[in-house]
């Protein structure tokens, strides 16, 4: 994948990072560890749970800023959305 999540700084760049996902997952999906829809969504709620420790082994604190609902309100928008 081209885009690194630390260089996502807006609506459009996320929006961009979500397509570069879907073209990795197209192109390589046999390189995913979590390819099909349930176990991606399991291991992002588990991400999730786990972030601080993912940023604090890296040397990084997790951010406090992050727009939590807009995140939770788009992955539920996708549900329906066209």
């Amino acid at each position: 994948m081209t885009l690194s999540p630390d260089r996502v700084g807006s609506r459009e760049g996320l929006a961009a990072f979500v397509r570069a996902l879907h073209r990795s997952h197209t192109e390589e999906a046999q390189s995913w560890e979590n390819a099909d829809l349930a176990s991606f969504l399991d291991a992002l709620a588990a991400w999730i749970d786990d972030a601080d420790g993912w940023y604090s082994n890296g040397g990084r604190t997790l951010p406090e800023s992050g727009d939590w609902s807009f995140f939770a309100q788009a992955l539920r928008a996708a549900i329906i959305y066209e």
